[in-house]
């Protein structure tokens, strides 16, 4: 029976290390999912170095008592909700950084920032790509649990594709370290990329090595109005058929008019689409690329076509794309959604969407990450009505099921969480669920890390 006293484990902590104040607790229960069946933790735990870690996840082990690992609590699919009696396990006072210009590499413990990340590096002319539109509110440590994209990722790649290296406590307190700041690693299995994207299944994240690039010059960009989703869509193949955009961003047009409510800037509120591309190609590239895209946005019907090398008024644009959620979510209470398809299927996708809120009889606005495939279709419903509530639920698992059948994913960078997890065996199959199990089952016997995510 696991215990529920957390005095011992106090005792072997720094003082004020473990909170028990109810108070306190309550604003670890849920993640910014708000999952209605989040419990309550045993404990908050909020420890400060990798050695605390341990100690903690030691004694759990020893106590049968389960650990949730949260970061700053921006998860949209439930990856870090509270669980009964559990151990809160929040990594926000582990906050040390540490910049190689000569290996080109940030040491992070996982409660930095990603815009902090980005600023450390900035601080010596270098750049961290990965850009979650929440980059200033979620935690470098909840960008590796979920592999988090981003606005630039079109071209520059997810988290993974800048981990070199992890510091991780597996489920019996054990420290292993796992690659490091070598560029080319290929000594045993790829054990690093195995926990990236694991959500706290696996281990618990200490410390990462990030590698950096050589900060980008300034970008240029073209925002084009559609009068529908389709015309949109199909330039966004068009584009993505030739050039790697620095970035290729879609809205509806529910989300055009909830950002132009909420910044006034001038947007047309009777497009049908909105599409924000960037191009940061050296010297006369990004003229050439800004032709093309300016000359594929008209050939696919947009009715006004703006292009500016200010990199101000570009950043103007991407905060618009990146405050549309929040904007969105003025409308309404929110199911947040982040499908993906091969690019090919984005045009077949958006409409599914848009049939299922017509059968629904649910507003579901669509913003994305459109030259990836990476769609985040917004279901607003008012959660004091039930049968609206009932139809919006409906409605999320609905366009999980259109992603899985056009060859997509049920999650493009939130991760699974445990939202999401009864859609996942649909997508993946038994044997990939079986394999799943069973590196879970290898590396945490007792189930103590993050139970009720994924699996």
């Amino acid at each position: 029976m696991p215990t529920t006293d957390v005095a011992p484990l106090a005792a072997l902590l720094p003082e004020s290390m473990v909170v028990t104040d109810p108070d306190i607790l309550e604003g670890y229960r849920q993640d910014r999912a708000q999952d209605p069946d989040a419990g309550t933790p045993l404990a908050l735990v909020r420890p400060v170095t990798t050695e605390d870690v341990q100690t903690t996840v030691r004694w759990c082990a020893a106590n049968g008592v389960q650990i949730v690992t949260r970061g700053a609590g921006t998860s949209l699919s439930g990856g870090a909700t509270a669980v009964d009696g559990a151990i809160m396990l929040s990594t926000e006072k582990m906050r040390e950084i540490t910049i190689d210009t000569s290996t080109r590499t940030a040491v992070s413990q996982p409660g930095m920032f990603n815009f902090e990340v980005k600023e450390a590096a900035k601080a010596h002319g270098l750049w961290y790509p990965p850009d979650p539109s929440s980059f200033e509110i979620c935690t470098i440590g909840g960008n590796v649990a979920t592999n988090a994209g981003g606005l630039c990722c079109v071209k520059y790649g997810v988290t993974t594709d800048y981990v070199l290296g992890l510091q991780v406590v597996l489920a019996d307190g054990r420290a292993v370290r796992l690659g490091g700041k070598q560029l080319k690693d290929s000594a045993g299995l790829p054990l690093t990329k195995l926990f990236v994207g694991s959500e706290g299944l696996l281990g618990i994240v200490t410390e990462v090595t990030l590698r950096l690039i050589p900060e980008q010059a300034a970008a240029s960009t073209v925002v084009g109005s559609f009068p529908s989703v389709r015309e949109a869509s199909e330039a966004v193949l068009e584009i993505t058929g030739r050039i790697r955009p620095a970035m290729l961003e879609f809205m509806d047009k529910v989300s055009i008019n909830a950002v132009e409510d909420m910044l006034h800037m001038d947007l047309d509120r009777n497009a049908g689409a909105l599409l924000v591309a960037q191009s940061d190609a050296p010297g006369p590239a990004a003229a050439a690329e800004v032709a093309f895209i300016e000359e594929v946005f008209g050939r696919h019907g947009a009715s006004e076509v703006f292009s500016t090398t200010d990199p101000a008024e570009g950043e103007a644009f991407t905060v618009a794309r990146r405050m549309a959620i929040p904007a969105v979510e003025r409308l309404g209470s929110l199911l947040l959604e982040d499908v993906g398809v091969p690019i090919a299927m984005l045009p077949d996708l958006i409409e599914k969407v848009a049939a299922i809120a017509d059968d629904e009889r649910v507003m579901i606005s669509v913003i994305a990450h459109a030259g990836d495939g990476n769609t985040h279709p917004l279901i607003v419903f008012d959660p004091a009505d039930a049968d609206e509530t009932r139809r919006a639920n409906s409605a999320f698992g609905r366009v999980m099921d259109a992603a899985i059948e056009l060859g997509g994913t049920i999650t493009g960078e939130h991760g699974v969480g445990r939202l999401k997890k009864a859609w996942l065996p649909g997508q993946v199959g038994p044997d990939v669920m079986a394999m799943t199990a069973a590196i879970k089952k290898a590396l945490d016997p007792e189930g103590l890390l993050n139970p009720g995510v994924l699996l």
